[in-house]
């Protein structure tokens, strides 16, 4: 490379624009403060103990953005699985299976982020919970599609879960804490429990609830939305309360 040709790069790469795009950057970084996040369900201490265990064996080559994609990708897939299930019950245990890979790459990409000191709070947060949002609309409308849910309870889960994904967003930007558990009860919790229901249809694919003779999982639908029903209502008085102590009584 000739001297002219890279002095011309250099002058380029370091121009006014430049150097004003980088230091919005940092100070939008140095002035960002991240939410406290709560984790408080029944796997929560055993799972931070594994996940640290596994981001510090993880590959080098093997990044927290790899995970981010292997997390929503495996997403994707289980709602395909359930969808597949109308047609054949292999789909119930693929379904298992891919529950399994989107907690490994959701749980674990902050984990190597954290570990390997490469934390991006403004962007991890955006993305994360953007694909969240997707997965959960991926994962939901399989279970709508399966046959094993009735696609009105399946709907209600969905709107449910946007509600209570939003009240949750709101409140991390209002009140700087984002709840990741809700009683004893977060993302793990849900995927083990799936991953048990499926199981269940697969040996049974008739199986009940035998005091209500409910279908499975349309009972557990039913309790699923109710309960996060109550969660975004309760959570929704709780945090106006506070913020209207915090700023309006004050």
């Amino acid at each position: 490379m000739s001297p002219k040709r890279k002095l011309v790069e250099v002058a380029v790469c370091d121009g006014p624009d430049h150097r004003h795009t980088t230091n919005s950057i940092d100070k939008a970084n140095k002035t960002f403060k991240d939410a406290i996040r709560i984790q408080e369900s029944f796997t929560s201490a055993p799972e931070r103990q594994i996940l640290l265990w596994l981001a510090s064996r993880m590959p080098a080559q093997i990044g927290p953005d790899h995970l981010t994609l292997l997390g929503f990708a495996a997403m994707f897939l289980a709602g395909g699985s359930y969808a597949l299930t109308r047609w054949h019950p292999i789909g119930l245990l693929l379904a298992a299976f891919f529950l399994g890979a989107n907690w490994f790459g959701d749980s674990l990409d902050g984990t190597v982020a954290r570990v390997r000191g490469r934390q991006r709070p403004r962007y991890g947060f955006y993305v994360d919970h953007m694909i969240d949002s997707f997965g959960g609309l991926f994962l939901i409308s399989g279970l709508g599609l399966s046959g094993f849910v009735d696609w009105r309870i399946a709907l209600s889960m969905l709107i449910a879960f946007l509600l209570l994904s939003i009240e949750s967003y709101l409140a991390a930007y209002a009140l700087g804490s984002f709840r990741l558990s809700f009683g004893k009860f977060g993302p793990t919790e849900i995927r083990i429990l799936l991953a048990l229901g499926n199981i269940a249809l697969w040996i049974n694919p008739q199986a009940s609830i035998p005091v209500v003779s409910w279908r499975l999982f349309d009972f557990g639908g039913l309790v699923a939305t109710a309960g996060m029903a109550v969660m975004v209502v309760v959570a929704t008085a709780w945090h106006t309360a506070k913020l209207y102590r915090q700023e309006t009584l004050s």
